[in-house]
Parts: structure tokens; sequence; C-alpha cells
């Protein structure tokens, strides 16, 4: 379990839906079920800058910086808010995955979970947009092969929305293969079928737009049927996961109908692509999820699952 207190420091204004709430009914509803002692927990340092480097431009850098200087929740894109404490939360969630890949490779846990926000997936090189600052997961996979030695990364995305910003960051890396099931249309209006990558990433880009409605059994098979063999023809060294959880049938911001058993009988099939690939190796991030208790409730299905394995 990979969380840090100052993840709260964001503060995003009244009525934003990414709120600190999100994470403080997570972690109340872990203790609740008596899941919390259960975990490994570590707290990440904030993201080296070389690590940020590799995914956003210095002028992203240094504008996500400024935001240091904000002394009340203020908009800093068309839905994304930012507070005095949103710089350091947004460099300790990128930091999370690379102290969660870090204790992996050593030997400390099989799978991690990133109990961080705000979410990144859909942060893109140059750009704040959908409540994101830095993309985490994809800080993740350039880390996986600048420092670790993995040739190939596998990234998941099952949040209601499509990863806008991970898929541009990769369309051309043959090395990542990104694949993201989620609504459509919805926002941000990208993941059509046909986005299947650029230049020598083509073909390494999959994504399953879904409509309005969709239950466990759909994404079900579609895991089955075409996410996993994808991902068995890749052959990854290692995999990511962007967790949303905002595909539950309680969230206000998708109407997709996933139950909180439902992304745990999910998160069962992708440990069995990170035990057939990556020797078990599984690292998710919480991305979306903005029904409290719908979220907190997905989450511990999840962590069940991965204790599980």
């Amino acid at each position: 379990m990979i969380y840090h207190p100052d993840a709260l420091l964001h503060d995003t204004g009244q009525g934003h839906p990414e709120r600190r709430a999100r994470l403080e009914s997570i972690v109340q509803h872990l203790k609740d079920r008596a899941l919390w002692p259960q975990f490994l927990h570590l707290q990440p340092p904030p993201v080296p800058r070389r690590a940020l480097l590799r995914v956003h431009s210095p002028a992203h850098l240094d504008r996500v910086a400024a935001l240091a200087q904000i002394e009340r929740p203020t908009y800093v894109s068309q839905d994304t808010a930012a507070s005095l404490g949103t710089y350091r939360a947004a460099l300790l969630a990128a930091g999370a995955p690379l102290t969660a890949i870090d204790a992996l490779l050593a030997g400390h846990a099989d799978h991690a979970f990133c109990c961080m926000r705000p979410p990144g997936h859909h942060a893109e090189v140059e750009a704040i947009m959908g409540f994101c600052f830095f993309n985490n997961v994809a800080v993740a996979a350039h880390y996986l092969r600048a420092e670790c030695g993995c040739d190939k990364v596998a990234i998941i995305d099952w949040d209601v929305h499509h990863g806008n910003g991970t898929q541009h960051i990769f369309a051309a890396d043959s090395s990542v293969f990104f694949s993201s099931i989620h609504q459509f249309p919805l926002y941000p209006g990208t993941g059509a079928a046909d986005e299947r990558g650029l230049g020598a990433g083509r073909g390494q880009t999959l994504n399953i737009p879904v409509p309005a409605g969709s239950t466990d059994a759909d994404y079900l098979g579609h895991f089955t049927d075409t996410i996993m063999p994808a991902i068995d023809q890749f052959q990854p060294d290692f995999i990511l996961l962007s967790a949303g959880f905002d595909a539950h049938r309680h969230d206000p911001l998708g109407q997709i109908l996933l139950s909180a058993e439902g992304f745990g009988q999910l998160t069962e099939l992708v440990l069995q692509l990170a035990t057939r690939h990556c020797e078990g190796r599984l690292v998710s991030l919480l991305e979306g999820g903005y029904d409290l208790e719908g979220t907190a409730a997905s989450v511990a299905a999840h962590l069940s699952a991965l204790l599980a394995a």
C-alpha cells in the first residue's frame, strides 16, 4: 500500500468531484474491513525531476510548480482545480508507483496499490486536464524502461474515461502496449476503436469503447476475449494498471454498471496476466472514482483479490 497523508493537501474546493474525501473514505473502509493492517505500508518521496522529464516538458513542470503559490482553490483548466498543496500532492502521486516498483523488484511484495491523488491518466505532455497534473502511470512506465531494465511494459486502463494522455504519450512507442476499456462517447472524447497507435507503435494501442449500461459480464467478456489475448501476444515484462473505479454503477460521472465484485473479478484476470508474464508483479494506481461508497467498496474488492493471489 503506497499512501501519503499529504495527498490530502490537494484542495479542489467545494463541490469538486475529485476531493480529499475520496482517499479518506477508502482508508476508513479498508480499516473497517480489517484490510488495512494486512498491507506492507510505504510512503513515497516526491518524484525526481528526471523521471518527470521523460514524460513532460520543462515548461509543463514549471507550470505545475507555480501552483505552489496559489493561496486558495483555483481552476487551472476547464475542469481541474489546484491549491497551495497541489504541487506536493502531485509530486508524491507521481513518485508513488516508483516506490511500488522498487519494492516489487526488491522482492518485498508481489503487488502494490498506489492510493494517491491527484490522478494522472488525462495529463498530456504539455497539458493539465481531467483533474490530472502529471501522468503518473506514464512516469512509471518510462521508469521501468530507463532504470529497471524492463524492455516491454503493458498498461491496462479500466477507468470509465479514456486515458488520452497515456495513449498519446506512447502512441509511437513499440515497447509500451496500452489498452483502455471505457465508456464511449464520454469525456475526453478520445479512445475510438480505430485509434491503434502511430508509426513504430502501430498496433500497440487497443481501445475498447463500450456503451452506457455495460455490465460486469460485458467487461469480463471484453477482457477474456480481447484484452488478455492481446497482452499474451505482447508478452510484457511488467504490467501497470490505471485503476479508476468510476465505472461503478453508482458513480456520478459515468453510466457503466460495474459492481464492486466485478472489479474484484477483473483484478483476478489481470493477475492471471501478471502471473504468466511478469512473475506476478502488478502495480495499480488509483485514477477516478467519485461515489465515495462505491469507490471504497471497489478498492476493497480490488485489494482483496491482490491479497488472495
